[in-house]
């Protein structure tokens, strides 16, 4: 089958297309899946730089890749949610036992797998399942978003960032993002409430009292954000977990997330977007060829919601 491998850590030249990888096998708990579509995640390309190589290396070569969206061909010993034949989606990278999505098949833990949504295609589901489910997580079970309630998102117009606004917009919520000027439309389109422009606005100065802060960019934005935090209010951080001695200073919590790409987070997701309330924005459709193309695109691009890969 054809995959994208890397043997070694490094820039776009480490990926490679091959053309005779064998098929993986599917093992206990596990579906194999044709794959029809899969997408890049900022973690993509940080494990293929090497970032987490202290904490999580890898066995070269290696399939890359997470998210998917196919069509079940093999269903392992002790699958009993899925049939051959069944339209899914998930996440399927090494780290969580599936064999790397950049490929023709994949193998993927039933538990990082669900149904896809009927109501959109396999492109549009394979740019669905880290970003939805971070923003499913962070806004439903960490900060239990209710109605009326403010929420600040920075990176409104991000992958997961652009999720984050319309399902906070399902909970009936007052939505302010962080993004730059060219992207406040897009964000105001997604139903944003109010849009600011990080280069030259201080979300700090304009904003108080808000419920929550849902931060996909870092740095010295986590520490300012507890700023606009009423007492009792919740930061999530994707990038780590929150200064503690600031989160006692302004009375809030402070939670680092790790995204669990799940069944239940992603049949959850699979509801909103079947609902229409939340519909994912493709930035970019590339080839499984394209691949280092797409890499540089995701890094480099500053990409409107997701860069996605047609395998089929």
């Amino acid at each position: 089958m054809k995959a994208v491998q890397i043997n070694n850590y490094g820039g776009y030249d480490v990926l490679e297309v091959k053309e005779n990888v064998t098929q993986p096998r599917v093992g206990e708990g596990q579906v194999l899946v044709e794959v029809r579509g899969v997408s890049i995640n900022p973690f993509d390309w940080k494990v293929r730089r090497g970032f987490y190589k202290e904490n999580m290396p890898l066995q070269f070569p290696v399939t890359v890749g997470g998210d998917f969206a196919g069509v079940v061909a093999e269903v392992g010993k002790g699958v009993s949610d899925f049939n051959r034949g069944d339209e899914v989606y998930g996440s399927s990278n090494v780290f969580n036992g599936g064999s790397g999505s950049f490929a023709e098949f994949t193998t993927s833990n039933a538990r990082n797998t669900a149904l896809k949504p009927k109501n959109v295609n396999f492109v549009e589901a394979a740019a669905l399942p880290l970003v939805g489910s971070s923003a499913v997580q962070a806004l439903e079970e960490h900060i239990k978003l209710q109605k009326g309630q403010k929420i600040l998102i920075h990176g409104g117009a991000g992958g997961i960032g652009h999720m984050a606004v319309q399902i906070a917009k399902a909970h009936g919520a007052f939505v302010a993002t962080t993004v730059s000027a060219d992207d406040k439309e897009f964000v105001k389109r997604l139903g944003t409430d109010q849009a600011i422009d990080y280069k030259s606005e201080k979300f700090e100065e304009l904003l108080k009292d808000f419920d929550a802060v849902f931060d996909t960019v870092g740095g010295e934005t986590t520490q300012r954000s507890f700023q606009v935090l009423r007492k009792g209010g919740t930061l999530v951080s994707m990038l780590g977990q929150p200064d503690k001695k600031l989160s006692e200073q302004y009375g809030a919590t402070g939670i680092g997330q790790g995204t669990q790409t799940n069944a239940q987070h992603l049949s959850r997701l699979a509801e909103l977007v079947d609902s229409g309330k939340v519909k994912v924005h493709i930035d970019k459709i590339f080839t499984l060829d394209e691949v280092r193309e797409a890499f540089k695109h995701q890094e480099e691009g500053h990409p409107r919601g997701k860069v996605v890969l047609k395998i089929k």
